[in-house]
């Protein structure tokens, strides 16, 4: 009879509570549940009243105050946590109530009659109460427990598809393995579909909200990748919308999960399968893997061939798919679209899916032709590209849609298609592999290269866009590769290629900083001049003649850190032809700059960023090691093998001063127009550079040996005198220094002395002319000093005139 009590008081608290629970009531609440879940183990008949009461917790909370919220949350939160511990209730009614509550949560309705006094908490209130009581890790644990179970699965996958709308709770999930338990269960049985459609959402939302990184982790065991090909494979056959939308959602979930490395696609049959599907239309092949799939050209069919087309780009990245990647004849599926556009009206794909299929299919091309470089070789690929390439500059009227990612800034033309043809020339001349460029050039690349530079240059001058620059670039790297190692594609480059590339030279160099690329342009252009002009006496005259040098010295007096050592080294490989070092001399910058005053300053500021001590004039400080950077200085003594370089050495190849070094030495030291006392002082360090660098090494040599062992007395008195020698060359060096600056100093003087000298006479000429004006001003105010000074007159007049008379000469009056 106690039961049957308690049964009826169960009753009335259902009752008096059925338009919400408030919270100062929830911590009895909670009591309550845990009773009645202690007595359905002996009683069944407890099972309706607790379902009816984990029912009321759908309803929303009342509150008293505003304040209730905070000061009751965490009873709020414990009472639904409490309704994921009791899933583990042997009671499928009871695991059904606690999801559909659950579910509620997302969608309450407010009760028909509020408690007097009381309002209901806000809409969001028990979602965070359920994210602070990590419910969602409780049902993720309660899988295990429905696994037989289909209808108490289905309510659990739905309560779980609510909650991962929530990044917390998605976490909360993560952490209870959720990802892994999701993906085994996505084959279970299930007639209606929504089991494999409440996953996938749910795998979706943790991919989205939780760790990626994390749920990749859980999903890339050979079961879970093989769990996921299954599911794939029943949907692929598939006839109604859903399902393709379905297959769609897994496709993606595969793709994120193949771009993490060690992931076991290939090992599963899952990569085959998709390869195979990427390519059945185009190579169509009969393939058991494929059978009975049809494709309907539907929206959905769309997006999967892009998916496809993806997955193979991702897969390409791994040298174990390319055995899978050549045996399902993906290089000529995706050469099929490397061809002209067909005309409107063919009847599978539109125009606009077709030309964003082609573009995505040419971008694939560019991953996967240079690890599958024979098979690329022996389907034509480079005659097939020329050709498209043809027809990309060509005048035929084509009008691009431009709607899609790959067709950025192709809209109204074929420079999409341009760029990403070119793109896959990059990708395998950039493998330097002789059959690729002999290929290239016996079908005339570098003079149809050239048009594309020319064409892509003039559409350029129109509208400045990414695309044309990067177009502009990758063919500069191109050309660099194919003429790097042969003198008669460089010279056959000269004839044409040099006037093209000099306006790339002439660029504005304040759209570096634009963000467009055109540092990126700037330098290919460089290298092109560095692979295609030097090395070949024909175009090196050629580039000089067109002024060449002159733009080169023009982008060196920039003193831009990064060009500069570029610049520099093509100087130097200049050098050795006898008109670079005329043209060089004959060159001047802003100001009346010299080519000489403009290495030396590069010199200047490069052992400023070294670190190398000088004084205020630029003088020599440490005449042991007069080139010493602060880095060599912070190095201890390592012995070395002789065949490894030492600091010395390895701080040439990295600096520019060897490089200015070599410039010099073909202008001369002396006879340098335009420097200064301090460009003297700068030059002289300059000229023994090498006996310096020759002094560290014995130094270093010398440290080494002391480090090991002590030398015998002839090396000990050898490298004595050779340290001698080279501090004397130091001396030697400072007293030319200060030779130079005392006689600057004294040129300075001398010019001082002569401006003093100038300054003078004109303040003596200043004098004579005031006292004239005050005697001009005396004899017109004063009648006596006017009779003086004609007086005086008369006298100068008489003393002048010669004292022999000179018969019958003419008297001439004295009167003015």
């Amino acid at each position: 009879d106690f039961e049957k009590e308690q049964l009826k008081i169960l009753k009335k608290v259902v009752k008096h509570f059925e338009n919400g629970f408030p919270l100062e009531d929830l911590a009895h609440i909670s009591e309550i549940l845990n009773l009645c879940a202690e007595k359905i183990y002996e009683q069944e008949a407890f099972i309706e009243p607790l379902c009816e009461l984990i029912k009321l917790f759908g309803l929303p909370f009342q509150k008293r105050t505003s304040s209730d919220e905070l000061n009751y949350s965490i009873e709020a939160s414990k009472s639904i946590a409490l309704l994921g511990f009791l899933m583990n209730l042997p009671s499928s009614q009871v695991k059904i109530q606690i999801c559909k509550t659950i579910v509620s949560f997302y969608n309450m309705d407010l009760p028909g009659k509020l408690l007097s006094g009381y309002q209901p908490t806000s809409p969001n209130y028990k979602i965070k109460m359920a994210e602070r009581g990590g419910v969602a890790e409780y049902l993720v644990y309660s899988l295990a427990l429905v696994e037989n179970q289909l209808t108490e699965k289905l309510w659990v996958l739905k309560a779980l598809q609510h909650l991962s709308t929530s990044e917390i709770s998605c976490g909360q999930m993560v952490k209870a393995q959720a990802a892994s338990r999701l993906c085994l269960c996505l084959n279970d049985a299930d007639p209606s579909g929504h089991l494999l459609f409440h996953s996938s959402d749910i795998l979706w939302n943790l991919l989205e909200k939780a760790s990626k990184e994390e749920v990749i982790y859980q999903l890339r065991s050979l079961e879970c990748v093989h769990a996921l090909k299954e599911a794939f494979v029943d949907l692929m056959c598939g006839y109604r919308h859903c399902d393709h939308q379905l297959r769609n959602d897994l496709l993606v979930i595969a793709t994120l999960i193949a771009e993490y490395s060690a992931v076991p696609m290939i090992e599963s049959g899952f990569a085959e399968i998709l390869i195979v599907l990427a390519t059945c239309t185009e190579v169509k092949l009969p393939n058991p893997l494929v059978k009975g799939f049809k494709l309907t050209y539907s929206y959905e069919d769309f997006e999967m061939k892009k998916l496809l087309f993806n997955i193979i780009r991702i897969l390409s990245k791994d040298p174990s798919s390319a055995q899978l990647l050549t045996e399902n004849h993906v290089i000529p599926a995706l050469l099929y679209y490397v061809k002209k556009n067909p005309k409107p009206g063919f009847p599978d794909w539109s125009v606009a899916q077709y030309e964003e299929l082609q573009l995505h299919a040419i971008a694939v091309l560019a991953s996967v032709a240079p690890l599958l470089l024979d098979k690329y070789l022996s389907c034509q690929g480079n005659t097939l590209l020329l050709v498209f390439l043809e027809w990309c500059v060509s005048q035929d009227p084509f009008f691009g849609r431009g709607n899609s990612f790959h067709g950025t800034g192709g809209r109204g033309t074929k420079l999409a298609q341009l760029c990403y043809s070119v793109r896959v020339l990059r990708s395998v001349v950039a493998l330097y592999d002789d059959a690729v460029t002999t290929n290239l050039c016996d079908q005339g690349a570098i003079s149809q290269l050239l048009d594309i530079l020319k064409y892509a240059a003039d559409k350029f001058k129109e509208k400045e866009s990414n695309v044309l620059l990067e177009i502009q670039t990758d063919v500069l790297f191109i050309l660099s590769i194919l003429c790097e190692s042969d003198d008669n594609r460089k010279e056959f480059f000269s004839c044409e290629g040099i006037s093209i590339l000099i306006p790339f030279l002439k660029m504005d160099t304040r759209s570096f900083y634009c963000g467009l690329g055109y540092n990126y342009l700037l330098l290919s252009a460089l290298d092109c001049l560095r692979s295609c002009v030097i090395g070949c006496y024909i175009a090196e005259d050629t580039f000089i003649e067109k002024q060449g040098i002159f733009l080169l010295l023009d982008l060196l007096s920039l003193q831009e850190k990064n060009l500069s050592n570029l610049i520099l080294g093509l100087l130097v490989e200049f050098s050795d032809n006898a008109k670079t070092i005329l043209h060089m001399n004959i060159w001047r910058g802003k100001r009346g700059q010299t080519a000489a005053k403009v290495l030396i300053q590069l010199w200047r500021q490069e052992e400023m960023d070294l670190g190398v001590k000088r004084d205020q004039y630029g003088k020599i400080v440490d005449c042991k090691r007069p080139v010493i950077t602060s880095f060599q200085k912070q190095q201890k003594v390592i012995p070395v093998p002789a065949s490894c370089p030492s600091i010395s050495i390895m701080e040439i190849s990295e600096s520019l001063r060897a490089k200015i070094y070599s410039i010099f030495c073909k202008l001369g030291f002396e006879y340098l127009p335009g420097l200064s006392a301090k460009d003297v002082v700068t030059l002289a360090i300059i000229q023994h550079f090498i006996d310096f660098k020759v002094g560290e090494v014995w130094s270093e040599i010398s440290a080494e040996i002391k480090e090991e062992f002590r030398p015998v007395t002839a090396d000990e008195r050898a490298l004595k005198l050779i340290s001698e020698v080279s501090e004397n060359t130091g001396r030697m060096v400072a007293a030319l220094q200060t030779e130079a600056l005392e006689k600057q100093h004294r040129k300075e003087i001398q010019e001082e002395k002569k401006t003093y000298q100038k300054i003078k006479a004109t303040h003596t000429q200043k004098e004579m002319i005031n006292k004239s004006w005050e005697n001009f001003l005396a004899r017109t105010s004063n009648y006596e000093e006017l009779k003086k000074a004609k007086m005086l007159q008369g006298t100068l007049i008489e003393a002048s005139r010669s004292k022999k008379k000179v018969p019958n000469g003419p008297d001439h009056p004295i009167d003015i």
